[in-house]
């Protein structure tokens, strides 16, 4: 694309998508025009050019990211999921090494983000035209702040100390940078947050799925309170997440609980046509077009390919499959079991599967030694919609990727956060507040009501609500690093044939910079400074 443009700073080779290819996509995320039909002369002029200037963060810049990256470190690495494939295996056993190109792949494009944030952050007050709203203006501008958060809430967690960037021509003038201190970066995160709360809208989330695309104020407000758990601030984590809670704009989908949708189901979350639902706070939107790049893999990198069966739009899938440890993790009665993994024998009617040469709507799962996925014994559902069948999956592009969301934050994990708030690093609780919010996610999964619960009660309830989903790899990271080694270490991390158990060190718990951005800008090994705000 003409307006895709690159420049280095900090060695980091940030993918910086200039003001053509932010304009580019429209504000329903569909029916694009050409990026060459904007320039830098007319864009910002109405309300509709500024509104889709944030359009391209919700899925172009966040695409080497969700792609391989985020599922090899993630969940191969937390151990709920396996893969013997040479591209995505190395935190299995945790040898990852700067010279992995999957890593660099995630590392520039959450650069990426930060760098299209801090174009529009820097730019838009200005360049916006005389019959732009101040409103939309703000939008825009509280989109950008809560992506560039974002970005900088996955880095510090996957690498710990980083650059702090917030001026693009700067660094592109002075490209060799320190890294500053965690908590330094954290400050930007809640500064960043805060001000994106500032910015944004309220809303409701109502049964228009297309108006639910973007973030809002309580979207800002779910991650802020996240920020606060890692930081050990239960106060305003609780404080946070109840604000949010209270405001009604999300919905769980299914459960009895005063929280709950309940025309909807667990099972209804991972479907196409429920992209945008009641719960999402915060998803990747995917829009499959000509270009690689725009879409979701996950269909392909986790179905059945068997040579018989095949769930993939592709020649080939089940790259990343369950682990043998999260294979025991469900009760038997528990809705999420079938909705998050493929067992053989588990019936699904409503996916279409290749069958040799011929195509079904329906199928049951295969024996254990059958279901491919390298030899895991079953096969992940999550986000798993099979082969494409009209508005129940939507389209499929080029390279056989959908566009089926990838969520960041559902509500369901803010009811865990809040639980967690109310624990305030306790032991146990039966806080009858606390109790309300965690059995509003055990009820909606088919458990009963509980009278208190301990913390490794709910770490494992989100590890259950949330496999698949991106986020156990940052739970593990941010508990008692002894407890956490002897949790992976105990995990079978090979396959349904041959037990394998590796045992991660401390410094396995962040990520090497990229050789190739460290030979760039070798003050990456230096020690941090303070960044001054």
């Amino acid at each position: 694309m003409k307006a895709l443009q690159y420049f280095k700073h900090t060695g980091l080779a940030v993918s910086f998508l200039g003001l053509g290819l932010l304009s580019s996509c429209s504000r329903e995320f569909t029916d694009r025009p050409s990026e060459d039909s904007i320039s830098l002369e007319n864009y910002y002029q109405n309300n509709e050019q500024v509104q889709g200037a944030t359009d391209g963060m919700y899925y172009k810049t966040w695409f080497q990211f969700n792609n391989k990256f985020f599922y090899a470190i993630s969940e191969v690495g937390s151990g709920n999921m396996y893969t013997n494939s040479s591209d995505v295996n190395a935190m299995r056993n945790f040898s990852i090494n700067s010279s992995d190109a999957e890593m660099f792949n995630g590392w520039q494009s959450l650069w990426a983000n930060v760098a299209q944030a801090n174009n529009l952050i820097n730019n838009l007050q200005k360049r916006a035209g005389a019959g732009v709203s101040q409103a939309v203006i703000n939008q825009a501008l509280g989109e950008a702040y809560f992506m560039r958060a974002t970005a900088y809430f996955y880095l510090v967690r996957l690498w710990g100390p980083v650059p702090i960037i917030i001026d693009n021509e700067a660094v592109a003038a002075n490209p060799k940078v320190n890294t500053n201190f965690t908590e330094d970066v954290y400050e930007l995160i809640r500064r960043d947050y805060s001000k994106a709360i500032e910015l944004l809208p309220a809303k409701i989330r109502g049964g228009d799925y297309s108006s639910n695309a973007k973030v809002s104020k309580g979207s800002a407000k779910a991650f802020l309170a996240k920020v606060y758990l890692y930081n050990k601030n239960y106060t305003m984590a609780r404080q946070l997440a109840e604000e949010v809670i209270n405001s009604g704009e999300f919905k769980l989908l299914g459960g009895t609980s005063q929280y709950s949708l309940t025309s909807k189901s667990f099972g209804d979350l991972f479907t196409y046509p429920n992209n945008n639902n009641e719960e999402s706070i915060f998803a990747l939107q995917w829009k499959g077009d000509i270009n690689y790049g725009s879409a979701n893999n996950c269909n392909t990198q986790f179905g059945i390919s068997n040579g018989t069966y095949s769930t993939s739009n592709a020649s080939y899938g089940g790259v990343f499959a369950p682990s043998q440890d999260i294979l025991t993790l469900y009760d038997t009665n528990d809705i999420r079991k079938a909705n998050t993994i493929m067992f053989p024998g588990y019936t699904y009617t409503d996916i279409k599967v290749k069958n040799g040469q011929n195509f079904q709507t329906g199928f049951t799962v295969p024996a254990a030694d059958q279901i491919g996925g390298q030899g895991a014994g079953a096969a992940i559902k999550k986000y798993c919609i099979g082969i494409v069948n009209g508005n129940s999956t939507g389209p499929v592009d080029s390279w056989a990727m959908m566009n089926n969301n990838t969520y960041i934050m559902r509500f369901a994990e803010l009811l865990l956060i809040d639980a967690e708030a109310i624990l305030a690093g306790g032991s146990s609780t039966s806080d009858s507040n606390a109790l309300k919010v965690y059995n509003a996610v055990r009820n909606r999964a088919g458990l009963s009501n509980v009278t208190s619960f301990t913390f490794d009660d709910l770490f494992k309830e989100r590890r259950r609500e949330l496999a698949f989903e991106g986020d156990y790899w940052f739970d593990l990271g941010r508990i008692d690093r002894s407890k956490a080694i002897a949790t992976m270490s105990a995990q079978n991390r090979g396959n349904m044939y041959t037990a394998e158990y590796f045992t991660p060190s401390s410094s396995s718990f962040t990520l090497p910079y990229p050789a190739n951005d460290v030979a760039k800008n070798p003050k990456l090994l230096d020690s941090p400074v303070h960044y001054q705000f």
